[in-house]
């Protein structure tokens, strides 16, 4: 359902929420890209595009790296994922019929499920699944 630059936007921002609890900010993007196993190629769209969502904040020089731009506490995996690919909600016939001037059964039932879904992922900070009881801990071995 989610596409690997959302996965790896998720990821990016996990890794950032859990080096500014330990202290640790800014964060390379090479050292992001080893925490997190995204390709360090790919990592830089990955970064901008959330950079120009307002959930990161990237600084140039020696001490330099990439930081949240608002608290783990105030991000949410929806905040990421419409940072990247936003889910694709059905409000018209995908298949352009003039019949169909409310959406037919199958894609109303698609557009539950993708308006669910939304519900579900703004009720989820980075903050909680990092401060999760799991004892999985994000991005640690």
């Amino acid at each position: 359902m989610l596409s690997k630059t959302t996965e790896y936007a998720l990821r990016a921002v996990t890794c950032l929420a859990g080096q500014a609890a330990c202290g640790k900010t800014p964060s390379s993007a090479e050292e992001i890209a080893g925490i997190t196993k995204n390709p360090r190629r790919y990592l830089h769209r990955v970064m901008q595009n959330l950079a120009n969502a307002d959930l990161v904040e990237s600084r140039c020089g020696s001490q330099g790296g990439y930081s949240l731009a608002r608290s783990a506490e105030a991000i949410t995996i929806l905040d990421i994922v419409d940072a990247v690919e936003p889910l694709g909600r059905i409000c018209n016939c995908p298949l352009n019929l003039q019949s169909h001037t409310s959406l037919c059964p199958l894609h109303a039932e698609l557009d539950r499920a993708y308006a669910a879904t939304e519900e579900a992922f703004a009720k989820v900070t980075i903050a909680g699944l990092l401060n999760s009881t799991n004892p999985i801990i994000p991005l640690v071995e």
